[in-house]
């Protein structure tokens, strides 16, 4: 017998928890039969994940690459062909030779951050340039004429993490136009590094995806540091595992990591990393560029000159994923590269 009147509330309290925290478990388990099956969920979360998510966010990064060509210009008259071109021929028979430079952005993620070592994985389409441009006349139906309007040759590139101190630039070490991935690094200070967190969550796998399984993404779409979630379809869709997702999402996006959860939060895996977003391309009739930018007047009718412009539009909704398995054939083919500058991946 309790006579302690104390002693009895307290043991009633005791007794009331025991019994909502098995009602609360039986609930759970109720609602997410499937909670603890072993596989990735396609419910969405029922526990608050915004932690995690804002510490997987800070291991993102805006990457930005830029590549410079000097542009040697021919005249039409001249009737050159791709087989003529020599330096002579650009040093002497070009008619004018004006610097040029293209620009891409993406998404990139920290995998190595200590001892003053940065390392990111992205896609190689952002970091990729042609070395050389050609381009060509147009014959009178629009179509293309074998005698070249234009030449140009890349003689630098540039690659830089937006935010990065020490000048921001990072050095590719690792390239693989096949599979489209890239692994850029930098050796910066100690004081860096401690500042930029790594992604430390599990290596999962992209062939247990199923049909409707539930992902979230993370990248810096038109240049904003952004997640968003997404249902997997085809999965297993190629021998290399890759996968398809629902998500809309804009420009910058690729490179961006896909996450997958096993039996609810906080066990999110990595499964995939954004390749790209199907575009669809049409013609436009557009006016000559006015000098200096100035706009056209939309009152006015336009009389001058009229030109043909390819336009590409994203197709939102469709986002092609490359496998984490594609991830780790690529580290295990450059382990040796990798480990000669100091990266080594033993999650991969």
């Amino acid at each position: 017998m309790i006579n302690n009147p104390n002693t009895a509330f307290i043991f009633f309290l005791l007794l009331l928890i025991e019994v909502f925290s098995g009602c609360s478990t039986q609930s759970i388990e109720t609602i997410y039969p499937t909670l603890n099956d072993g596989k990735y969920d396609s419910a969405f979360p029922f526990k608050n994940a915004s932690q995690e998510i804002e510490n997987i966010s800070n291991t993102i990064q805006r990457i930005n690459s830029l590549a410079f060509y000097d542009t040697y210009l021919f005249e039409e008259n001249l009737r050159l062909i791709k087989t003529e071109i020599s330096e002579d021929v650009l040093a002497t028979r070009s008619t004018k030779k004006v610097p040029s430079d293209q620009s891409k952005a993406g998404s990139a993620t920290v995998l190595i951050s200590s001892n003053g070592l940065i390392g990111l994985l992205t896609c190689a389409h952002i970091v990729d340039f042609a070395d050389t441009i050609i381009s060509y006349y147009s014959k009178e139906d629009g179509t293309q004429s074998p005698f070249i309007e234009s030449v140009s040759i890349k003689t630098r590139q540039m690659i830089y993490a937006a935010g990065f101190p020490e000048g921001s630039e990072l050095d590719l070490i690792a390239i693989d136009k096949s599979s489209d991935l890239a692994f850029l690094g930098k050796r910066f200070t100690t004081q860096l590094t401690n500042r930029i967190p790594s992604f430390n969550y599990p290596v999962g796998s992209s062939k247990e995806l199923e049909w409707g399984t539930f992902v979230y993404i993370f990248g810096f779409p038109l240049n904003n540091k952004m997640v968003t979630n997404a249902i997997v379809s085809s999965p297993n869709r190629d021998k290399s595992n890759s996968f398809l997702l629902d998500a809309v999402i804009n420009r910058g996006m690729s490179g961006g990591i896909v996450l997958a959860i096993r039996d609810g939060i906080p066990n999110f895996e990595l499964v995939g990393l954004v390749q790209w977003v199907p575009e669809e391309y049409q013609d436009i009739l557009v006016p000559r560029k006015n000098p200096n930018e100035a706009k056209y007047s939309y009152v006015n009718p336009y009389e001058g000159d009229i030109f043909v412009k390819r336009q590409s539009e994203i197709a939102y909704g469709i986002v092609k994923v490359i496998s984490v398995e594609t991830i780790r054939d690529f580290f295990k083919a450059n382990q040796e590269v990798l480990r000669s500058e100091g990266y080594i991946l033993n999650e991969f």
